[in-house]
């Protein structure tokens, strides 16, 4: 069992930064490989980057690759992700999940924090 809980949301005004949070519980973290997904209202949960529990490998979304950045710290039990060049669109609730597979599709985790809110204005 992991249990996430998603920090560092915020309101920021358009070109600003952001890094979210997610810090999960258990001892065998490492395992385990983290997605960020965000969900706009009235949109579908759409995927953002994710990382491989050894935090060798990562991968993004077209849209965001070059303005978000994901990362681990295994000691610490936490996902990073920095955003930047912020745009109005992003504005969002960001979700981290965790899961055995490395994957894209939200279906492949099994583990969800509460999300946290992301608002860049213009």
């Amino acid at each position: 069992q992991v249990q996430l809980v998603e920090s560092g949301g915020g309101l920021v005004q358009a070109g600003g930064s952001l890094r979210l949070s997610c810090a999960a519980s258990g001892r065998t973290f490492s395992r385990y490989a983290v997605g960020w997904f965000r969900q706009a209202p009235g949109k579908e949960r759409e995927f953002v980057a994710a990382i491989s529990g050894s935090g060798t490998n990562t991968y993004y979304s077209h849209s965001m690759k070059g303005r978000f950045t994901i990362s681990r710290d295994n000691a610490l039990n936490t996902v990073y992700l920095q955003m930047s060049s912020l745009k109005p669109e992003d504005t969002a609730v960001y979700y981290c999940a965790a899961g055995e597979t490395y994957a894209l599709f939200a279906s492949e985790y099994d583990y969800w924090g509460q999300g946290t809110q992301v608002t860049v204005s213009s």
